[in-house]
């Protein structure tokens, strides 16, 4: 395990699509956008539809190289790494709830408008979004990011939502690792049956990236993979950035020891507790667990329609102001239900890649603090994986993925070749 902030540097060249295969994919997509939003709960022979299954197929997006280079920029993004404009579309899928349940999710696939004919995929999972709104198949900023970075230098982009958010129905199971891989595998298995109708199939060879939340999602989801989750699928690399993968050992310790900053513990904290209550019966009444005023409104806030801002407006400002006492001691030694609802999430990193794995994070990250990343990386080295922690040094946390994210395309396009 070592640490590297080498910058690869790679001049490609590229071609632009014909005319003709615009024109047949125009043509193409208007008939399937027009297709129902919610298809049969069951096949003609009375199955339920198998998990993955595409249900429809909108265009939202569509930027030619300047303009994708024009975008990034102007999130102080690196843009050496552009090669071609993008084009994205909202996926409708079928996939399962945290109970195992059929439910449908949404997510944004993003082509690249040039490149080979056949496309290796990048799985790309976001970081924590309150408002479901953010979520990359609805919202065209933060959330796209990775999916413009990637698909611009030549490969398909699989950016799931996540239950709950986007157009997909009900709450978001905020941290619930095993729903979110679900919903990530089956957002692949809908990307292959899109691509493949957009004359643009994949190769199968899949690279998974993730921010934040997403860094989690993504080290469990190349772990899915790894062990055979859609054998269609050949994991190449991983390269997380700034994932909570030690909740139990490293995320909750900083709320309480000053490494997580007061309003992302207040949101992280509330919003995972509210969102965990509902898989793991943490409480009876949110009285139990926050203080008033904030136990009568904290779990309307996390509806999926209130932005970020709003609820840190009108949630406590510190940690210790929002929870009772009581349960502020409990988060300090958890037991029973709550420890139990840590472990769930963590041990993602606790498997033998046989893929090329890099870490990314930031050194003065108080939101995830750094120390996630050296757990992960000991866990996997220690495993046999062969893993390299990249320290971008003092940015915070949305600074490690605004250097972090053009170091994953060239990093996928090294291991490529």
């Amino acid at each position: 395990m070592g640490e590297d902030t080498h910058k690869h540097q790679e001049n490609h060249t590229s071609w632009t699509v014909g005319r003709g295969l615009a024109a047949a994919a125009a043509f193409l997509l208007a008939s399937v956008a027009a297709a129902p939003a919610v298809a049969a709960t069951h096949t003609p022979d009375g199955t339920a539809p198998r998990r993955g299954t595409l249900v429809s197929l909108t265009p939202v997006v569509s930027r030619g190289a300047t303009g994708v280079r024009t975008f990034l920029a102007g999130r102080d993004i690196a843009t050496d790494t552009v090669r071609y404009g993008v084009t994205g579309y909202r996926l409708t899928y079928r996939t399962v709830d945290p109970y195992g349940k059929p439910t449908t999710a949404t997510g944004l696939l993003t082509l690249p408008a040039g490149g080979a004919h056949r496309l290796d995929l990048v799985s790309d999972t976001h970081g924590t979004m309150v408002y479901r709104g953010d979520a990359p198949s609805v919202g065209d900023d933060f959330g796209r990011i990775p999916s413009y970075l990637n698909a611009s230098a030549g490969r398909a982009v699989a950016a799931p939502d996540y239950l709950g958010l986007g157009e997909g129905p009900g709450r978001h199971p905020y941290m619930d690792t095993r729903s979110s891989v679900t919903a990530s595998v089956d957002m692949l298995r809908a990307a292959r049956t899109a691509a493949a109708r957009l004359g643009r199939p994949l190769t199968g060879d899949v690279y998974v990236t993730g921010f934040s939340q997403g860094g989690q999602v993504a080290m469990a989801l190349g772990r899915a993979l790894r062990q055979g989750a859609d054998q269609t699928f050949r994991l190449k690399a991983l390269a997380p950035v700034s994932g909570p993968y030690d909740i139990e050992g490293q995320e909750v310790p900083a709320l309480f020891d000053g490494r997580v900053n007061d309003t992302s513990g207040v949101l992280y904290t509330a919003y995972w507790l509210v969102a965990q209550n509902r898989l793991h019966h943490l409480y009876d009444k949110p009285s139990e667990v926050f203080r008033a005023p904030y136990a009568d409104r904290v779990e309307a806030l996390f509806d999926g329609t209130h932005a970020d801002e709003d609820v840190v407006k009108a949630l406590a400002p510190s940690v210790g102001e929002l929870l009772t006492p009581a349960f502020h001691e409990r988060m300090r030694h958890p037991s029973g239900a709550l420890r139990a609802a840590m472990r769930a999430a963590d041990g993602t990193c606790d498997w033998k890649p046989e893929v090329p794995v890099r870490l990314y994070a930031g050194a003065a990250d108080t939101d995830v603090p750094i120390g996630n990343a050296r757990s992960c990386a000991t866990g996997l080295s220690g495993h046999g994986g062969r893993v390299r922690l990249v320290n971008q040094g003092q940015v915070d946390h949305f600074g490690s993925f605004a250097v972090s994210a053009p170091q994953v395309v060239r990093f996928f396009d090294a291991v490529r070749r």
